[in-house]
C-alpha cells in the first residue's frame, strides 16, 4: 500500500464516523471494482432502481451493472420523448434504491451537491428508500466552505464541459456565479444529517472519481 494510498483509508475512517453521527451509514472500498461489488449488493432484484447523472458510477461500470440487475430500472435516457422523460423524472422519486455521486464530502461528514434540474438533489432530500452515493476520495474536502468551493469550481466547470453547455465557467474554468440559461448550478444542497437513519449510504473509494 503506497502513503497516499494509506492516507486516503485513515481518512476514510475519519469520514465514515461522521457519518455515522450523522445518521447515514457507509463503507471504504480500495478500489473501483471493490465500490462496483458493493453496488451491486444493493441491486435486488424485483425492486425499482435508478440514477442521477454521474461520471463516478459511469467510471467503476455501476450503469452496466444496473441495467443488467433485473430491476426494474427507471432509465430517463430510455424516454422515446420530453414528455415521457420527464415522467420518469418524476416516478424515479418513489424507486427503492436511488444511485448517485456527490460534488464533496466533508471529513466531518456533511454532502454538498450542485444541480441544475434538482432531479438529483430532490431525490437525495426525499423520495427513494434507499440512497446510495459512489465518492471517490478525490472529493473529500476538509470542511463545508472548501467542499462548497469544490462543487462550485470544480464539479461545476467540469460538468457543464462535459454536457456541452454554453456558461462562463467553461471559458474560463471557474465558478461565474452566473445567471445562464444554461446554467447547472441552481440549487445548492447542503445535506448535514439524515432524519430517516441509514436511508442514506456512502461507499467511499480510494481512487479518485469523477470530478
Amino acid at each position: 500500500m503506497t502513503f497516499l494510498q494509506q492516507t486516503r483509508a485513515a481518512a476514510a475512517q475519519t469520514v465514515l464516523k461522521a457519518l455515522a453521527r450523522r445518521n447515514m451509514t457507509g463503507e471504504y472500498c480500495p478500489a473501483a471494482a471493490d465500490a462496483l461489488e458493493a453496488v451491486k449488493r444493493f441491486l435486488i432484484p424485483g425492486t425499482s432502481v435508478s440514477w442521477g447523472g454521474s461520471a463516478s458510477l459511469e467510471e467503476i461500470g455501476a450503469m452496466e451493472a444496473i441495467r443488467e440487475s433485473g430491476c426494474t430500472v427507471l432509465d430517463r435516457h430510455a424516454a422515446s420523448s420530453p414528455e415521457e422523460e420527464e415522467e420518469i423524472y418524476r416516478r424515479l422519486l418513489f424507486c427503492d434504491t436511488y444511485f448517485m455521486s456527490a460534488n464533496a464530502v466533508t471529513m466531518d461528514g456533511v454532502l454538498v451537491n450542485i444541480d441544475g434540474n434538482a432531479n438529483r438533489v430532490a431525490a437525495l432530500c426525499f423520495g427513494p428508500r434507499k440512497v446510495v452515493l459512489v465518492v471517490g476520495m478525490n472529493k473529500v474536502a476538509a470542511d463545508l466552505e472548501s467542499a462548497v468551493s469544490r462543487a462550485r469550481n470544480t464539479a461545476g466547470p467540469a460538468n457543464a464541459t462535459r454536457l456541452g453547455l454554453s456558461t462562463p465557467c467553461v471559458s474560463v474554468g471557474r465558478c461565474c456565479n452566473c445567471q445562464s440559461e444554461d446554467c447547472i448550478c441552481c440549487q445548492v444542497v447542503i445535506t448535514r444529517r439524515s432524519r430517516r437513519p441509514n436511508r442514506i449510504h456512502v461507499i467511499l473509494v480510494g481512487e479518485d472519481l469523477g470530478f
